[in-house]
């Protein structure tokens, strides 16, 4: 009985601590169960919101698409009319084609002619600059004593110009060479006659002082003073062996070619002049030119 009695007094003692544990696992499973309902709610909330944006994501990938499929069917009706237009000339493509090459054989044919005439020109300018070059030199050093004197030497405008102010050759208002004059004259000369293939032209300049009176030899203004000086310098030239009289040519420029200010006594001077002017014989240069 005594047994029976103390069973009976601890009973509520073991179901009370049952209940306890059962309560805490309970309780554990509770805030668990909490815990993954607020985890899943948020994933819910995301997967919404992924939702939303694959939605509007899916509607631009759908207008693109139509696009696309709208592009690729008029790319499809292009290519079909291209290729009708190709076989419509496939059809007529060798006749056409042996037309086109014949056409490019003669422009190439054309082409290489013109070529090979520019290279010949461009070889013939060549040339002649060098012999101006060569020549302008030569004067240089066979006139080199009269430099200074009124006499220069330069090469410009495919030409060589010797240019020999009146101090130099003529007494004030005459058209005698004097004996300076004349060396520098003949000097030049001597070269100009080893050079048969140069054209010269003597042009008499005067400045704008009026003639007063009459100097002699029907001398009365600038254009017949201008003349005469230009022509006495041509029969120095004429003498001299080896000139080629055909390549000669006097020219009076008179007042009107004037070189300085004629408001000055050295301007005057300066305008007072005979210029020689070498020109090569362009005959070959300008046939090249004419076949281009």
């Amino acid at each position: 009985m005594k047994k029976i009695i103390l069973a009976a007094c601890c009973l509520p003692f073991l179901t009370s601590c049952v209940t306890r544990k059962l309560y805490n696992e309970l309780d554990a499973k509770y805030k668990n169960c909490a815990e993954e309902l607020e985890r899943l709610t948020g994933e819910t909330t995301d997967l919404k919101a992924q939702s939303f944006d694959l939605g509007t994501k899916n509607q631009s990938l759908q207008a693109r698409l139509e696009e696309a499929v709208a592009e690729r069917d008029r790319l499809k009706v292009t290519y079909e009319q291209l290729q009708k237009d190709y076989n419509s000339l496939e059809k007529n493509s060798d006749q056409a084609i042996k037309a086109e090459i014949e056409r490019l054989n003669n422009l190439k044919k054309e082409l290489d002619t013109k070529s090979s005439r520019v290279a010949e020109l461009e070889g013939k300018l060549a040339a002649q600059d060098k012999n101006l070059r060569k020549l302008k030199e030569t004067l240089s050093k066979a006139l080199f004593e009269f430099e200074g004197k009124g006499l220069t030497v330069e090469q410009k405008n495919g030409k060589v110009y010797v240019s020999m102010e009146n101090k130099l050759l003529f007494p004030s208002g005459s058209w005698t060479v004097s004996n300076e004059g004349r060396n520098a004259v003949e000097q030049l000369a001597e070269v100009l006659a080893k050079n048969p293939d140069i054209s010269i032209l003597i042009e008499g300049h005067t400045d704008n002082d009026k003639i007063v009176g009459n100097l002699g030899g029907g001398v009365t203004n600038n254009w017949d003073l201008s003349t005469k000086r230009a022509t006495a310098i041509v029969n120095i030239i004429e003498q001299t062996s080896g000139i080629d009289k055909k390549n000669l040519t006097a020219a009076g420029r008179s007042e009107y070619a004037p070189i300085a200010t004629n408001s000055s006594v050295e301007g005057k001077s300066k305008n007072r002049r005979i210029e020689v002017i070498l020109t090569p014989k362009l005959d070959e240069i300008s046939k090249l030119l004419n076949e281009l």
